[in-house]
């Protein structure tokens, strides 16, 4: 029951992502900005989709890379469908949070209000917290070196897109931005 509860979570982010993209196009507003400054973002799918397919295959007994595990407990197991959940939660909040400014990637055309309510007044980066916790829930529902492995860098991978995106919130919104930092942390 965990490990399909665990996998269901990864298509509803993206199916989540995807529909909130097509709303926002429907209303004129261009949601979907990723890889359009850095083209080596584009090295980033081939690597999520791998992680979907060990996923899957460790949920429904697909051939895998690694059938090996680093732990067997039902209650970490447990807690980690709850952290998934958790975190597509936490997703939803944030993106309720950020309403019309929604964007994958860094919109420099039409750069939107700074959003500092909802969740964001807990954390500037409410988002990459959710899949965070979402990967980590992952983790302990299939608890592989594998996955260890992507978390690892999932976590690069995040704070090198927070950097980046704080390089360009300092710029456009300037004072706001920084008094914004001063008041709430980067992550949790």
């Amino acid at each position: 029951m965990q490990r399909y509860a665990a996998a269901l979570i990864l298509p509803l982010l993206v199916m989540t992502v995807l529909t909130r993209s097509w709303l926002m196009r429907r209303h004129g507003a261009q949601a979907m900005h990723f890889g359009k400054i850095d083209k080596k973002d584009f090295l980033i799918p081939p690597f999520a989709l791998l992680y979907f397919y060990i996923v899957f295959a460790a949920a429904f007994d697909w051939p895998s890379p690694s059938k090996r595990v680093l732990f067997a407990s039902d209650a970490i197991s447990w807690a980690g469908v709850v952290l998934c959940i958790a975190g597509y939660s936490i997703f939803l909040m944030s993106l309720v949070a950020f309403g019309d400014s929604f964007r994958v990637g860094i919109d420099t055309g039409t750069p939107d209000r700074l959003v500092t309510s909802g969740l964001f007044r807990f954390t500037r980066n409410p988002i990459y917290v959710a899949f965070w916790v979402v990967l980590l829930g992952e983790f302990f529902v299939f608890p592989s070196w594998v996955l260890l492995i992507y978390l690892a860098a999932a976590s690069g991978l995040f704070h090198r897109q927070v950097l980046r995106e704080e390089a360009y919130l300092k710029e456009h919104y300037g004072t706001e931005y920084t008094e914004y930092c001063a008041r709430v942390r980067r992550y949790v």
